[in-house]
């Protein structure tokens, strides 16, 4: 498989392993969040992170604003990708898109390996913070508040410009989402939760057991939003584990 420049699918690394690991990164975030889970897990699966349009080298390509609409997209492209088995992974905004994306393959008969759902309270949990209708400065503060890597950029006036829309879109995206009822999934579900963040309760995080017929893992680390960053061996670990088991 190739990826075109207007594709949402980036590929760091080429695997023979026999399962495809799609990542799907957070609201601002991008495809190269994932280089590192790319490079480590490698050994056991086909890692194709997502790239989001407006951002990056695909920053004239126009924002999808609805977490369903880009999940659908996804998954058109994807199917492409589906000669060999797929498990799902994502964080935050992304562990919505995810979800969705997993729900659309299975009602296509395309049944994931896994769903990995990293910092994001269960589907049926809406948070609308209006923070997508704040100023500028205040959609900043919120992003410094929930901290992650991105949080050093945001002292350049140059990449707050190119960054600020894609988040602002993102936002919006995940504001205005609502769950629509329908069957749980029937793949296992692994969901990975900070103990300090403050998206995501204790009881949020549980709230997954209903979204899956196909088993249920939460892992809790100690952590804010970002806690991923912090506790990346372990996260990608249990990934290994049900990937290569």
């Amino acid at each position: 498989m190739t990826e075109r420049s207007d594709s949402s699918i980036r590929r760091f690394h080429s695997s023979e392993a026999g399962v495809r690991l799609v990542c799907f990164p957070h609201a601002g975030g991008a495809a190269s969040y994932f280089f590192q889970v790319s490079r480590q897990l490698s050994a056991v699966a086909d890692v194709l992170a997502v790239q989001y349009p407006g951002r990056q080298e695909r920053r004239k390509d126009p924002f999808v604003s609805s977490v369903t609409e880009l999940a659908d997209v996804l998954v058109a492209e994807l199917r492409q990708w589906a000669d060999r088995p797929l498990a799902l992974f994502g964080h935050s905004m992304g562990a919505l898109v995810a979800y969705e994306v997993a729900r659309r393959l299975e009602q296509e008969g395309v049944k994931p390996v896994a769903l990995f759902a990293s910092g994001r309270s269960a589907p049926s949990l809406s948070r609308d913070e209006g923070v997508h209708l704040r100023s500028d400065e205040g959609l900043l503060d919120k992003v410094r508040e929930l901290g992650g890597t991105a949080g050093t950029l945001l002292e350049d006036p140059d990449v707050v410009d190119m960054l600020l829309p894609a988040i602002r879109n993102d936002y919006r995206a995940v504001e205005t989402y609502r769950h629509t009822q329908g069957p749980p999934l029937a793949c296992p579900l692994v969901v990975f939760t900070g103990d300090a963040d403050p998206q995501v309760t204790p009881a949020g995080a549980q709230a997954w057991d209903a979204f899956s017929t196909g088993g249920f893992e939460l892992n809790t680390y100690s952590g804010g939003h970002f806690f991923l960053d912090a506790h990346a061996a372990h996260v990608l670990g249990r990934i290994r584990s049900r990937l290569d088991g």
